[in-house]
């Protein structure tokens, strides 16, 4: 007959454990992101101050106000400036 054993506790924690890191991971990128959009605005804002002009993405990163190598959310969403400059997170679109 088949004898059981005691689970071991690390094993135990692991399984406890692995979930919750993955949850707070989510979280921190999402919040990362949301901080992330708010200096944005903020670069479209001084942009649009100083050439009176809605900017593009393209346009904050070859006029300094943003980094040329930034690559977006840490969540994976990419960030857009709508007409009006307001700046939002959306999610990416990938092509199979």
């Amino acid at each position: 007959m088949f004898k059981s054993q005691p689970v071991p506790l690390d094993t135990v924690l692991l399984i406890i454990t692995i979930p919750n890191v993955a949850k707070h991971n989510s979280n921190i990128n999402n919040k990362g992101c949301d901080a992330y959009v708010k200096m944005v605005q903020a670069q479209v804002q001084a942009y649009e101050m100083d050439k009176n002009k809605i900017p593009t993405i393209a346009e904050l990163k070859t006029e300094g106000y943003i980094k040329t190598d930034a690559k977006g959310c840490p969540n994976g969403k990419t960030v857009e400036i709508d007409s009006d400059g307001t700046v939002t997170a959306v999610a990416s679109v990938t092509t199979p």
